[in-house]
């Protein structure tokens, strides 16, 4: 469980990762916690700065919130996952990328285009836009790579759920009431 950490804090962070880099930050880490330091992806921005900010916000190393007891739950849980053919995801893919710029996906990412330097904003769809506002790409290949790297990532997701053990895997095109009534059993 960790502490809340003031918007303040994670600001500065991010203003000085623009301005001096992730080096600096990675030295201060070090310094802070040099536990998480070392087992930690220090080329990764959002988890140093992630580190920091806890560390700066309690005085405590961010690696002291880590393995900790898990609270009990008073309720079970059930994961659910649904199966489908690879062409009905890609097509399912494919139809969203363009709904998403039909809804104002590239004036949102105009809009952010300042502030495209942010971790936030380095994600499938923006980061295309981006290179298309840059000038880099032309927009009808800034979607097509919105969508290739798209389902790019559902790939990666799908080797990672299928490895977890604990999801009850059903049919996408398969009847609600097989998944109604393998939660009924799990409840029981």
């Amino acid at each position: 469980e960790f502490p809340e950490v003031p918007p303040v804090i994670r600001e500065q962070l991010n203003e000085r990762l623009a301005a001096e880099g992730i080096e600096a930050l990675q030295q201060e880490l070090q310094a802070l916690d040099p536990v998480y330091y070392e087992r930690a992806d220090i080329e990764n921005p959002h988890r140093i700065v992630r580190a920091l900010e806890v560390c700066m916000a309690t005085g405590k190393p961010f690696s002291s919130y880590l393995n900790q007891p898990k609270k009990p739950r008073f309720f079970d849980t059930m994961t659910i996952g649904l199966q489908a053919d690879r062409e009905v995801i890609y097509g399912r893919i494919n139809r969203r990328v363009d709904i998403m710029i039909q809804d104002g996906l590239l004036a949102e990412a105009e809009e952010l285009h300042p502030r495209k330097h942010l971790n936030a904003l380095q994600t499938v769809g923006y980061r295309e836009l981006f290179n298309y506002l840059d000038g880099q790409y032309t927009l009808d290949f800034a979607i097509s790579e919105i969508k290739k790297n798209t389902r790019r990532f559902a790939k990666r997701q799908l080797t990672w759920y299928r490895k977890d053990k604990s999801i009850s895997w059903f049919n996408y095109g398969g009847s609600h009431e097989t998944i109604l009534h393998a939660i009924v059993s799990h409840m029981n």
